[in-house]
């Protein structure tokens, strides 16, 4: 059975395909060529990956990502569908879904809900919702670490989760799928259909804080 992380790769070079470069995404300036020439240089240009946390280097990094973003668009598209290079310890399926299928999943939505119209534009099976559950699971402690109020996460058929201990502000509940889920707790909550329960000034509170890994 092939990967999550793989056929997720798949399904966002079919979709940049269809949008061609010039397509608005979630990472506004960034446009789909932007986009795909950042998963290159994230998995082929790791020289350049210090530029992302050190100013003094953010020009090289930038540089670079207008080099690939110019490349003619089948062959950047392709450039993203092959995948990491040999050396990358990403070749191995274990730690290609550790590292990349959340990436790859954030940054199809990304082009997917470019136009910030709300909700989901694709049906996930129940594999995908599962595997993106889990990761809500096992991080989102950290994804919601920044908040200064309670955060329980709840999805149809599951156990809810409770991501960060009530504060003296209160608890907020956010309920949605886990694809929706997900995409708030990486700072994309305008275009996520959730159904939100608390206090007003506790859900300002945890839309203003700044979620995520960041």
């Amino acid at each position: 059975m092939t990967h999550l992380a793989r056929l997720e790769r798949e399904a966002l070079c079919d979709t940049l395909v269809t949008t061609g470069p010039g397509a608005p995404t979630l990472c506004s300036p960034w446009t789909t060529a932007d986009l795909a020439a950042h998963l290159v240089v994230r998995e082929r240009r790791p020289d350049l990956a210090p530029g992302i946390w050190v100013p003094a280097l953010a020009s090289r990094l930038e540089d670079g990502m207008a080099e690939y973003a110019a490349k003619p668009w089948d062959e950047l598209v392709d450039l993203v569908r092959s995948g990491p290079p040999a050396w990358s310890p990403t070749q191995n399926s274990r730690v290609d879904n550790a590292v990349n299928l959340v990436e790859f999943f954030i940054h199809h939505e990304d082009v997917l809900r470019g136009d910030e119209a709300v909700g989901p534009r694709r049906e996930l099976t129940e594999r995908e919702s599962r595997a993106l559950w889990k990761t809500l699971s096992r991080m989102g402690k950290l994804f919601f670490r920044r908040s200064p109020v309670g955060v329980v996460l709840r999805t149809p058929g599951r156990d809810s989760l409770q991501v960060k201990e009530a504060t003296d502000l209160g608890t907020v509940v956010v309920e949605g799928l886990p694809s929706e889920l997900l995409l708030a707790a990486y700072g994309r909550r305008r275009v996520a259909a959730l159904d939100v329960t608390g206090g007003e000034a506790a859900v300002a509170g945890l839309w203003d804080a700044p979620l995520g890994l960041g």
